[in-house]
């Protein structure tokens, strides 16, 4: 399957799957990998619940694969003594830009010459693992000022708040319409000793425009979510958000969509200052002209 629809299918997974949602890509000696060597990966309890958690992720499946090509679920026990080993062994460290390590928490006394970030990947929000997170990850390498508080819409694991400040920014304000997603944020933040520089509160582009927050803008804004929504967020000011002279980073677009953003952000002001892709991903980096 592609990047695209093992997306889908985690968070399809995600939403039966508390245990913990992984993405596994097997790269040949190219650093790449084919649609066959991509899997997504789902702990299930063994309880009584389990045959009705099963029909609802088959059914659920079922009518994505109408939409696109993927192949329904099969299942494998684990014996209780292997549980904690044998998801874990999914997240290994990755290595983001010319700085960033990110690691899952329970990895200690890592030696490196990187920025270490901690993330929880259980908590199904983002690991570091999709090339749209990788990429913004790039572009937030280049455009963190140091000193300056940033702005995150939709913070999901808050990995990108947590990279920015590790990479010097101030402070950040972290927002998301999901509660477990501003719940995950607070957790990373705690894991990785930022907790007092990041507020993290349930809200969207609206929340902050209108000023319930400590900041309304910054000189740089990161948006990581899907191009219809990032298109609905511009029309409705985001651009706003965004400082004079400041950077908004936008990433979750397909290759196939970047034109219509970019048409769409050039029309609120913004130019185009920097594109990163990843196979059919691709990061914006648009400067905010005065």
């Amino acid at each position: 399957m592609t990047d695209e629809q093992a997306e889908a299918v985690a968070e399809i997974l995600s939403r039966f799957a508390p245990q913990g949602v992984a993405i596994e890509k097997k790269l040949v000696e190219s650093n790449s990998y084919t649609p066959d060597m991509l899997k997504v990966y789902a702990f299930l309890l063994v309880d009584k619940e389990l045959i009705q958690t099963k029909r609802k992720i088959e059914e659920a499946t079922w009518h994505l694969s109408q939409i696109q090509p993927i192949s329904q679920p099969k299942y494998r026990e684990i014996r209780d003594q292997d549980w904690m080993t044998s998801w874990k062994e999914y997240y290994q460290p990755i290595s983001v830009g010319k700085q960033l390590l990110i690691l899952p928490a329970w990895v200690k006394g890592i030696e490196t010459d990187r920025i270490p970030i901690l993330i929880d990947p259980s908590m199904a929000f983002g690991t570091g693992v999709h090339p749209s997170t990788q990429l913004c990850l790039a572009l937030i390498e280049t455009y963190t000022q140091k000193g300056k508080p940033i702005i995150d819409i939709g913070c999901g694991s808050g990995i990108l708040s947590i990279s920015s400040i590790l990479l010097g920014a101030s402070h950040a304000l972290a927002v998301d319409i999901s509660p477990a997603a501003v719940q995950s944020t607070k957790e990373n933040a705690t894991l990785n000793q930022i907790a007092s520089k990041i507020e993290t509160s349930k809200g969207s582009n609206w929340e902050i425009l209108s000023g319930q927050f400590s900041i309304c803008n910054a000189h740089l804004v990161i948006v990581n979510i899907l191009a219809n929504t990032i298109s609905k967020m511009l029309e409705q000011d985001l651009a706003n958000i965004v400082a004079d002279n400041g950077v908004l980073i936008l990433s979750g677009i397909l290759d196939s969509q970047a034109s219509d953003i970019t048409l769409c952000a050039e029309t609120h002001g913004l130019r185009l200052k920097k594109e990163k892709k990843s196979g059919e991903w691709v990061a914006l980096a648009f400067q905010k002209e005065q």
